[in-house]
């Protein structure tokens, strides 16, 4: 009897963990989450807080919409800062141009010695979008910190 009850938690604890991982996400305020159905292609932005449940076939990636600064890490002194933010309005551009993964990946395994700041994620990816030659309509440029 002993047997059986651990083995019906330990089966209701891997069904609870499967579940959550497939099928559960979460969003905080200062966050947009983007979804992608892979069955159908369909593609939604969900801008409420909070958990969220969708199908196992449903993934969801998160995108800061706080303002970020960003910076060119050079040792020359003609590069400045900038204040940047994901303008949610624009999701569908970002994704055209992106691609659908999780966000929070991008970059995340480097090795930037020698300086303060190291940029991962969705850090990285508005830095790189700030300072590219053409103007993309998910960012938001804020404020234009000068060179030292």
């Amino acid at each position: 009897m002993k047997k059986l009850l651990i083995a019906g938690v330990t089966c209701l604890l891997a069904i609870g963990c499967f579940f959550y991982i497939s099928c559960v996400h979460y969003t905080e305020a200062y966050q947009a989450g983007i979804t992608w159905n892979r069955i159908t292609g369909e593609l939604r932005l969900d801008t409420h807080a909070g958990i969220h449940i969708t199908p196992p076939w449903v993934i969801a990636s998160k995108v800061d919409t706080r303002p970020i600064r960003v910076c060119v890490t050079s040792a020359g002194q003609g590069f400045n800062c900038k204040l940047v933010q994901f303008e949610v309005g624009a999701w569908r551009e970002f994704v055209a141009v992106q691609g659908f993964h999780y966000w929070w990946l991008a970059n995340r395994i480097s090795i930037n010695m020698g300086y303060s700041d190291e940029y991962r994620g969705m850090k990285d990816l508005l830095r790189g979008y700030a300072y590219s030659t053409k103007q993309y309509s998910f960012i938001r440029t804020l404020r234009e910190y000068p060179a030292p």
